[in-house]
């Protein structure tokens, strides 16, 4: 998309795997494996899917924080992966990161206000002169925005609950006026009640500030609630792209039927279609000696079983994890704008273009 902010075509972030006394590489970790979406001003793409997809590997490599191994990262533009440290300096300013841990990603050594002055001290944006009244103004000024008293900046992380260091870290990822954020699981670390002052603070300063987020999350609920786009990844790649209206309505891929039918739902006796995923789940990890093996597929004795436990009310199919290791690239659903998918064999009917009359 020409008027997006962020743009991601077929990024790639590999891990290598060393054996022996000299540390060979003897393969390949493909934690990121050709991941392409954009993200347009003031929106918010949810990123869903099981651990170890890769989901906080994306973001991480937008960022550089890990370094990616192919492809391209355009911010307003600009390619961030080809960016000098210099530049990337300055970019850093224009996008941060809420981190999943509100505990790990603070430094107990240091009081909120040296936390949160910190980034503008790094790039600065405040006067020392002045005895630091000016950096104060701003660091009381940021906790109010998020919900926090000024005095709490005299505070240490481990006189805070859960939801004020995450409080905290929005504060400080706040700190540089960005314009794009990931927010890597940022409530999954939280209870239900302090899960939504969090998203609701989030929003609020979505509208207030216009900025554009990529929500990295595996739980369903909180994303159908918070974001605009929903994009599902499975082992690296993303299979299912779409708006969250049609992605919830009418999901084609069977990974991301299989994942909306395991939600819990407040109704325990309604009905529902299940899809459950057969076989264990994939590893990432490739081998240069080694044909890449599928997922290995489930007994007849195990599959007997699940099947006896499913309840005999709801209408149970099933979808083998091998048969989604095959992942081509995404196509466009005929008649549904915006919705994009990779084809598999049991949504081939979906995808074929309507006969002209």
């Amino acid at each position: 998309m020409s008027d997006s902010l962020l743009s991601v075509r077929d990024l790639t972030t590999h891990f290598p795997v060393k054996r022996g006394l000299l540390k060979k590489t003897v393969g390949l970790v493909k934690a990121v494996d050709g991941v392409s979406f954009d993200i347009l001003p003031g929106e918010t793409l949810g990123l869903v899917g099981e651990s170890g997809c890769g989901k906080s590997t994306v973001g991480r490599s937008i960022l550089r924080l890990v370094p990616a191994t192919s492809g391209e990262v355009d911010f307003d533009g600009e390619n961030v992966l080809a960016a000098s440290s210099s530049r990337m300096r300055a970019l850093r300013r224009e996008m941060q990161i809420i981190f999943q841990d509100p505990v790990g990603s603070l430094n107990p050594r240091m009081t909120v206000g040296s936390i949160i002055g910190e980034p503008l001290q790094v790039h600065g944006l405040v006067a020392t002169r002045d005895g630091g009244s000016e950096l104060r103004d701003r660091v009381a000024s940021l906790l109010i925005k998020v919900g926090l008293l000024p005095e709490h900046a005299r505070r240490y992380p481990h006189e805070f609950s859960g939801g004020q260091r995450q409080r905290i870290g929005i504060a400080r990822a706040l700190a540089l006026n960005p314009r794009f954020m990931v927010c890597d699981e940022p409530v999954s670390a939280l209870d239900v009640s302090i899960q939504g002052q969090v998203l609701n603070l989030l929003n609020d300063l979505q509208d207030e500030l216009g900025l554009s987020y990529l929500f990295i999350a595996h739980n369903l609920a909180v994303v159908e609630h918070f974001c605009d786009r929903i994009a599902v990844m499975y082992l690296g790649r993303i299979v299912e792209l779409a708006d969250r209206e049609t992605l919830y309505a009418n999901p084609l891929h069977p990974y991301t039927r299989a994942l909306l039918s395991a939600a819990p739902m407040p109704d325990p006796s309604a009905e529902r279609n299940r899809m459950m995923l057969l076989g264990d789940v994939p590893s990432p990890i490739h081998y240069f000696d080694q044909d890449d093996s599928p997922a290995a597929a489930m007994s007849a004795d195990e599959r007997a079983e699940m099947e006896a436990e499913a309840d005999a009310a709801e209408e149970v199919s099933f979808v083998s994890r091998a048969s989604l290791l095959d992942r081509p690239a995404m196509v466009a659903v005929p008649g549904q704008p915006g919705h994009f998918v990779s084809p598999h064999p049991q949504i081939a009917a979906s995808l074929e273009q309507p006969a002209l009359t």
